[in-house]
């Protein structure tokens, strides 16, 4: 398995904002350094879980500085870029290559449905406005425009489109992916998959937001992988996939903060109107992570 670019784990983090709508960069900045003494290979602000969907640009921007800040260059720093224009996509992008972002996570926000060209003229301008490269993000569950086998086939053509992030739930999708584009493109897997699953068909990491609240777990489980030793990772996924369970049944961005503020990161509710996870769903974290030693 080649170690040359992205590859590993990448957490999804989270965006800590206070009720004032300030970003609360002191606890972004430690969550971040702790992520990284605990092994993961990148950090990807303003995913899912990152709720890009709930913040203004200006908390955007200042997510993504904190996040550079407190990596140092230590680990590739992917920043989520999403809109429903062009226009307003390929300013994000350029703004966060200005600041030092190694690479973009390119999410298509729809609220009419667009055609395959649509889709692919999206992605095509967020590559060809930067040269850092660019990770697809797909996500059918929550996306009302989706990126197609043949959309797919087609950006994996353009230099610096290398990755894809599919949430698709459907790990054969995945091996379709990865015949179709023939190496042009590598995948990562989301949390919503079995990662092991994923690394055995050819995936090269995954991106996901429980990473954050069991990091050494994630990164034990991606080593064993990559060490093709797949009956101790197997053991070690199975207690990961009952956390990811805990998790389905709750919003996702309050299972990851009620896990972190568990863990002492007072990274706040999800923003409203998302509501905050009720307190069966804080017990079933907790016993979670107390189950995979996170806690």
């Amino acid at each position: 398995m080649s170690e040359s670019g992205f590859h590993g784990v990448f957490p999804y983090v989270v965006s800590p904002v206070r009720g004032s709508g300030e970003v609360d960069g002191e606890v972004l900045a430690r969550l971040c350094d702790d992520l990284i003494k605990a092994g993961v290979h990148g950090l990807t602000p303003l995913g899912s879980t990152g709720e890009f969907a709930y913040l203004s640009w200006p908390q955007r921007r200042r997510v993504v500085e904190v996040v550079l800040a407190a990596a140092q260059g230590r680990v590739p720093v992917v920043a989520g870029v999403a809109s429903t224009t062009i226009a307003d996509a390929v300013f994000q992008a350029r703004e966060y290559e200005r600041l030092g972002c190694n690479g973009i996570l390119a999410i298509l926000e729809a609220y009419f449905p667009i055609s395959d060209d649509g889709v692919f003229a999206y992605f095509k301008a967020i590559a060809e406005a930067v040269s850092v490269p660019v990770v697809l993000y797909t996500n059918p569950n929550f996306q009302r425009s989706d990126l197609s086998l043949p959309v797919i086939d087609r950006l994996s053509h353009i230099p610096n489109i290398g990755y894809i992030k599919d949430a698709s739930f459907n790990t054969g999708r995945l091996l379709s992916i990865i015949n179709r584009v023939q190496g042009r493109m590598q995948v990562f897997a989301a949390s919503a998959h079995i990662p092991t699953c994923v690394m055995m068909i050819g995936g090269v990491g995954w991106m996901a937001g429980p990473a954050c609240v069991a990091p050494r777990q994630s990164v034990e489980l991606y080593e064993l992988c990559k060490r093709g030793d797949w009956a101790a990772a197997m053991d070690r996924q199975r207690p990961l996939w009952n956390l990811n369970q805990a998790f389905a049944k709750y919003n996702l961005a309050a299972c990851i903060k009620g896990g972190l503020q568990l863990q002492g990161y007072p990274v706040g509710a999800p923003l409203p109107p998302q509501a905050p996870l009720p307190p069966e769903g804080i017990e079933e974290v907790r016993r979670a992570l107390v189950a995979i030693g996170a806690l």
